[in-house]
């Protein structure tokens, strides 16, 4: 029986010349569909010699149809549109911030050809940031900015550029290590500077500092904690006192801010974070800044501050090796724009928008996605209760941020949020005390439909 099934099987050669391949070579070319079609041939043929049973042989149609899928499954993008219902507003793994719909329309305005770096006056050539330059030094404060693709690589940079084969003053308590093993005495050591320390672990004081200048000091460094925090018997000396510490010995003083506050966070109930014009003003002669964190747009890494200090950076030659794309610019100065209006940033961000949810809104979208999510998920218990969302992305890392989330009860709760994370639309829930927790804060409104959609279809597919 095994072998006249195998008889049975189509000819591809045949199959070939039929209407049906005819269409599948003119949406995916010849040569790609017919390779796929053997390999189709080929997989049932396996199926057929392996099976325990008698398998009938497949049809034309069947082998076409199959075919089709495969090459429509090959064709998927490896990056999609995901729901981030985490409550983790500033989530890695999930891009960041989502970047506001004026970003995006900025990206497909400067797809093609653009003056990313051409004067369209005198035709000459020009840095790649004119795009930001003024936004940047009327938000903050900054006489110049330079424009790189991370803010690791702002580190690095600045490090290169402005202290190779000398010391750098750094807090023993601020020298990080975040996300991807990314540790400051690593960078450190690649850019060429000398690492100094000062202080000990939970505290340091204004005298270390001052102590440690010396002959081979050439800069003094603060940097953001990132994704922690210490309590308990701990000082740390703010950005003011550095500053006055560096200038009063002709030593320049850089404050890695990492985060990039632009408005206070005060506003949405949050601790103050420093932005980065009171940086500036408390006398940081570069403060350096993610982009893709609070100020929400794409990733990038910013140095601001004095035109002297900008220059030396600009002019290494990293800065050309770390340099950002025309999308990346294009999003960036779009973004940026939104800041001019900073009593409107809610209703124009999604990051503020996020940020300003009232905790009662968020409850009424929970309970009227659970509603809807409660016929699909019987007899699972499905229920609405309080929740705490976080920031993320290395800025207050320990303040929870009240919330509401969906909780859906479920002994297999890691298989659920695996078949939700692999759904057409995937949907990135948290899981803890045996229940998976749709967090609304993150869900915007119009997410709700795609949630529901992707609870559908897995319940589609294990009927």
């Amino acid at each position: 029986m095994k072998n006249c099934a195998l008889r049975g099987i189509p000819q591809t050669g045949r199959m070939l010349e039929m209407d049906a391949f005819a269409e599948l070579a003119v949406q995916f070319g010849r040569d790609r569909a017919a390779e796929a079609l053997r390999a189709t041939v080929e997989a049932w043929r396996h199926a057929i010699k392996a099976s325990p049973t008698d398998l009938p042989p497949p049809t034309p149609d069947t082998l076409l149809d199959e075919t089709r899928r495969a090459l429509s499954r090959d064709d998927e993008p490896n990056l999609k549109p995901a729901v981030n219902a985490t409550g983790i507003l500033l989530h890695t793994g999930l891009g960041r911030a989502p970047m506001p719909s004026a970003a995006r329309e900025a990206v497909l305005r400067c797809m093609g050809c653009c003056n990313l770096q051409m004067d369209m006056g005198d035709g000459s050539r020009i840095h790649r940031e004119h795009a930001i330059r003024d936004l940047v030094c009327s938000l903050t404060g900054a006489e110049d900015v330079a424009l790189v693709n991370n803010n690791a690589a702002a580190t690095l940079l600045v490090l290169a550029a402005l202290a190779p084969g000398r010391e750098v003053v750094v807090s023993r308590g601020e020298l990080i290590e975040i996300g991807g093993s990314f540790r400051l005495p690593d960078i450190m050591a690649q850019s060429g500077a000398k690492l100094r320390e000062v202080g000990t672990t939970n505290k340091t004081h204004l005298r270390d500092y001052e102590q440690a200048i010396g002959p081979a000091t050439a800069l003094l460094m603060k940097v953001h904690k990132s994704n922690y925090g210490m309590v308990g018997f701990t000082k740390e000396v703010g950005i003011a006192e550095i500053a006055a510490a560096g200038h009063a010995r002709g030593i320049a003083v850089a404050d890695d801010l990492g985060c990039g506050a632009m408005v206070p966070l005060e506003r949405f109930g949050l601790p103050h974070e420093m932005t980065i014009a009171e940086s500036l003003a408390a006398g940081a002669d570069l403060v350096l800044a993610s982009t893709d964190k609070l100020i929400g747009g794409p990733q990038g890494g910013l140095v601001v501050g004095k035109a002297a200090l900008v220059a030396k950076v600009r002019q290494h030659p990293l800065y050309r090796a770390f340099r950002v794309c025309k999308m990346t610019a294009a999003a960036l100065e779009a973004t940026l724009r939104l800041f001019k209006s900073p009593d409107t940033i809610a209703q124009t961000h999604p990051l503020y928008a996020m940020l300003d949810k009232p905790p009662e809104a968020i409850r009424a979208q929970a309970e009227a996605l659970a509603a809807r999510l409660r016929p699909i998920l019987a007899p699972r218990a499905v229920e609405v209760v309080p929740h705490e969302a976080f920031l993320g992305g290395g800025s207050v890392p320990a303040e929870p941020i009240p919330s509401f989330a969906i909780a859906i009860a479920s002994d297999k709760a890691d298989d659920l949020a695996r078949a939700l994370r692999a759904c057409r639309v995937p949907v990135c829930p948290r899981i803890h005390d045996s229940a998976v927790y749709l967090d609304m804060r993150t869900v915007s409104e119009a997410e709700c439909d795609l949630v529901a959609e992707s609870f559908r279809e897995i319940a589609g597919s294990a009927s």
